[in-house]
């Protein structure tokens, strides 16, 4: 059997042929070995938290010898939801220190972008996990130079961002996954590497107020603009955030560089000393920067401010998929690629094959991060509970089949749903290539924002009371995110009865506002404080538009036995059947109550707010 590499060192950040060798060895070997490097990693995980609570209720004690302890793992510890973990994880929160999900104390809480109740869930880690991800950062460039040598010769345009924090009643941390990542030791005291050499100074990374980080990284981008090799952001979502805030304050920029003088807006000392130590008068850049953004089309912006540019490095799957027209756009032909694969729960894997299009994105997940096992789509939209009896092994999945991805991590979750669903699309040596399908129950998406359909329903149906007086009423409605313009927003088609009286624009305003704050938190934050989702548009639309839409559902195939108005619709046909009987359309006039640093809990049953991005 191999070693279990899952608790080493990463492969060396160095740039030497040597190390990147290493690296690619590595996956070489954790692939091709993947069935036995998982059991050990299971084994490993399973001793390490052999003193936990939570295994021990399942017959997973420190007693059992590592092969008796697999056993009862597999035979016992069941399938589940954040839902069902949500009580311990709030004793952790709420100061109980003992072990309860894993054997080593609990670092900090990890915010995720899923929310439960409409709250943001919290993910419990370890220490250990910061080196886990680092492994994982590190494998990226060398897998990444095999397709484009030459990337150690100039600097990296990422635009990073930290959020704001708060407390459990516990003491502990809790904290979106990349602000974690971005505060440690691992990213801030990185040995000197030209592969990730960024444009960006660490403390403009680390400025939590987001109109200075982004006005200073990107007039760091502007300043290091013939030494920029590749550009990118983590979400499609906040790389185009980044060209519109450039549209808006490209002059400022200029004048900046023209004088060698940092806007007084800046106000982080931080920030502004970090930014001082490299900005200096340079009229003829400021000349060629603004000769470039005074163009009346903005197609290519990137090739044309960095011209030595050779790919935009984000994530286009998914969600997110819905930007690549306006990156392509932007981007003036750069190859568009997807890196890593990862989440607040864990990160699992890299996409080996970077150079190709987006639509075959497909990630290959490294069997040292975590145990990986997948429920077939067929159990998980069964009308039964599924069961972990019906769980499939790493390698054991098949080509072409979709699978929900389940976890059991190191820092404690046991066969956990993440709730991602994923089709088997090929192998690299025994360990299989995933590509991202979509999320369980999203029904809408801008950003870090995740809307289901009965969240929605549950907004729609409050916000049409407001209707009620004038004697109008919701007959059928439906939504889609539209993403045509940046940021992009939700919008609501919806069909009325009317009545008596005509309804005043005033109170579709409210109906809009009423949706919004009717929806989770990470919505809530993207819209009043991140401000990286638009107004709420409610589109009314004509007398029998649904029974239209009924009737193209039925020309494409459907049946009329099981068609039941879709409550999201993708652009395309449906949305311009749609927009084509608009007869008027209303947007929320101000932005739904979010408040940051709220730290309101209960400590008996369930989390109210963390409200911590």
């Amino acid at each position: 059997m191999p070693e279990a590499p899952s608790a080493q060192p990463a492969p060396a950040s160095g740039y030497a042929p040597g190390a990147h060798r290493e690296a690619l060895d590595f996956i070489e070997h954790v692939t091709a070995n993947a069935g036995k490097v998982q059991q050990c990693v299971l084994t490993e995980i399973l001793a390490q938290n052999a003193t936990a609570e939570y295994p021990r209720r399942y017959g997973v004690s420190s007693s059992s010898s590592p092969l008796d302890a697999v056993d009862a793992f597999r035979r016992c510890v069941p399938l589940v939801t954040y839902e069902d973990l949500q009580p311990d994880i709030l004793r952790i929160a709420n100061g109980d220190s003992s072990p309860i999900l894993s054997g080593k104390p609990i670092s900090e809480f990890l915010t995720s972008s899923g929310t439960s109740g409409g709250e943001r869930k919290l993910m419990p880690t370890i220490a250990d996990e910061l080196d886990r991800r680092s492994l994982l950062y590190s494998l990226l460039m060398p897998v990444m130079s095999q397709s484009l040598p030459g990337l150690d010769k100039g600097k990296a345009m990422y635009l990073l961002f930290v959020k704001a924090e708060s407390r459990t009643p516990g003491g502990l941390a809790a904290r979106p996954v990349l602000t974690s990542y971005y505060r440690s030791r691992q990213f801030l005291d990185r040995p000197h590497d030209p592969y990730t050499a960024y444009t960006s100074p660490n403390e403009a990374i680390l400025c939590v107020d987001s109109y200075q980080s982004m006005y200073a990284q990107l007039l760091c981008g502007l300043v290091h603009r013939t030494d920029v090799l590749r550009v990118g952001a983590v979400f499609a979502s906040g790389f185009l955030r980044a060209i519109r805030f450039l549209e808006k304050h490209w002059p400022r920029l200029c004048h900046d560089i023209r004088t060698g003088e940092l806007d007084p807006e800046i106000t982080d000392r931080s920030v502004r000393d970090a930014v001082g130590r490299l900005l200096r008068a340079n009229p003829a850049l400021a000349s060629e920067i603004e000769a470039e953004c005074s163009e009346p089309s903005w197609e290519g912006i990137i090739r044309r401010l960095w011209p030595r540019t050779k790919y935009i490095d984000v994530i286009v799957t998914g969600a997110m998929s819905q930007y690549i027209p306006t990156l392509e756009f932007y981007g003036g032909g750069l190859p568009l690629i997807c890196t890593m694969y990862a989440s607040s729960e864990c990160y699992f894997g890299l996409n080996l094959n970077p150079m190709c299009k987006p639509g075959e994105v497909a990630y290959t997940l490294i069997p040292t991060m975590c145990h990986f096992e997948f429920l077939p789509v067929h159990c998980s939209n069964a009308n039964a509970e599924p069961s972990h009896h019906d769980l499939v092994d790493l390698v054991d999945v098949k080509l072409g089949h979709d699978y929900e991805l389940v976890v059991t991590t190191f820092s404690g979750l046991c066969r956990y749903r993440v709730g991602d669903v994923l089709r088997v699309a090929g192998f690299k040596n025994e360990a299989p290539m995933f590509s991202f399908v979509r999320r369980r129950n999203v029904a809408l998406s801008i950003d870090s924002d995740k809307t289901d359909e009965t969240e929605l329903h549950t907004a729609v149906s409050s916000a049409v009371q407001h209707l009620a007086p004038f004697g109008a009423s919701l007959v059928e409605y439906t939504s889609y995110a539209d993403t045509s313009a940046i940021p992009g927003h939700y919008v609501l088609f919806w069909e009325l009865r009317e009545g008596s009286t005509a309804v005043p624009a005033s109170v579709f305003e409210e109906c809009c506002l009423s949706v919004e704050e009717a929806l989770n938190s990470v919505y809530r934050q993207c819209r009043a404080c991140d401000r990286s989702i638009g107004p709420l548009e409610i589109r009314v639309v004509s007398e029998g538009t649904f029974e239209k839409l009924m009737d193209y559902a039925l020309s494409q195939g459907a049946s009329i036995n099981q068609y039941k108005a879709p409550r999201c619709v993708r652009p395309g046909p449906v949305v311009e059947l749609l927009d084509a009987r608009v007869q008027a359309s209303y947007f929320s006039p101000k932005c739904p109550k979010w408040s940051p640093g709220n730290k309101q809990w209960n400590t008996s049953k369930e989390l109210l707010s963390i409200g911590d991005a």
